[in-house]
């Protein structure tokens, strides 16, 4: 179950070069115990995966890396609106979506095709086209590092915002989530608030929840590289929420510039419209750049390595930064 120098390469969606100095997969929240505890461990960093689609390795990870193998789904209950479903950590984000929409139940299906494991969903809040997957989680599972407590969060209690929550903050590097339970509505509403989304859907009298998973893919697909193609984190930067008087004032400039509202007083801009205006989309660095279709996906070509990505980075946010006065942050998560 567990290995020693790990080849990392074909675990991170990246693809980049990096090996952890031990890795383990558990398939039970027993087995991931009886790992956390094991004194050959003691004292070593302790990296928690899914499908490495949201992680930037530096170099090798001297420590432990740990993949929750945890592959159930489970009905657990049901009301006169809504059902249930908990879906261990290690089941394929996409497969457990398109689950869900075979069977007529919705809140996930805008989230179609975003990389990664259910377990990695609650961390950053994932959110693509008007949805977010804290709106439709019930409960999250987790196990305590250091006590090996096992615990029960509520959706209020893991305070999720914009690509935020509390495992990215109080419980950063303190947990395994190793099971997330979701409420899907029995008779869902469809959102096809994004323009993109609309335009994708103008041609279907009366969609369904397929037909927006259908709308969602087709989009991504068109706008995002496979990275079994070519190497990439999927949305490399955050959207950035500023004071709206500096987002009124770029677009005043800018009247093509789209805006949204992120609370009273602020507005979110996109990063990748940002990005594109500083000139970097499609262009290459050596063995990094920034793909054509999409400014927010920095791509690794072969030969990267994660500094290159990091100093494309820097340089990106610095111009940003000086054209607009807005400073953009990763949303991968720097090893």
């Amino acid at each position: 179950m567990i290995t020693r120098n790990r080849d990392l390469k074909r675990l991170n969606t990246l693809g980049l070069e990096a090996k952890a100095l031990w890795y383990a997969a558990p398939h039970s929240v027993d087995a991931l115990k009886e790992v956390l505890k094991d004194p050959a461990y003691e004292g070593l960093p302790v990296l928690i995966t899914g499908s490495g689609s949201n992680l930037l390795f530096s170099g090798d990870f001297n420590g432990l890396l740990i993949h929750p193998d945890f592959n159930e789904i489970k009905i657990t209950g049901e009301d006169s609106d809504y059902v249930y479903v908990r879906a261990g950590a290690g089941v394929d984000w996409d497969v457990f979506v398109a689950w869900c929409v075979d069977r007529g139940w919705g809140g996930l299906e805008n989230l179609s095709l975003i990389p990664g494991c259910v377990g990695a969903c609650p961390v950053q809040n994932i959110g693509a086209y008007g949805s977010e997957v804290g709106d439709s989680i019930h409960k999250v599972e987790y196990v305590d590092i250091k006590s090996l407590k096992e615990v029960t969060l509520s959706a209020p209690e893991c305070r999720f915002g914009y690509r935020d929550s509390i495992f990215k903050r109080e419980l950063k590097s303190a947990t395994v989530i190793t099971y997330v339970t979701f409420r899907l509505s029995k008779y869902p509403v469809i959102n096809a608030g994004y323009a993109d989304v609309a335009a994708e859907l103008s041609g279907v009298e009366n969609p369904g929840l397929s037909d927006v998973r259908r709308a969602i893919i087709d989009i991504r697909r068109r706008k995002l590289p496979d990275p079994a193609v070519i190497g990439n984190a999927g949305s490399f930067f955050k959207n950035p929420v500023v004071p709206e008087a500096l987002a009124l004032s770029i677009q005043r400039d800018n009247p093509s510039l789209k805006l949204f509202a992120a609370g009273s007083g602020f507005s979110k801009v996109p990063a990748a419209w940002l990005i594109e205006q500083c000139g970097f989309k499609g262009k290459r660095f050596g063995n990094v750049g920034v793909h054509p279709n999409q400014a927010l996906v920095l791509v690794a070509y072969d030969g990267a390595t994660g500094k290159e990505l990091l100093e494309l980075s820097d340089r990106i946010r610095r111009a940003v930064n000086e054209k607009f006065g807005i400073e953009i942050e990763p949303e991968v998560n720097i090893i």
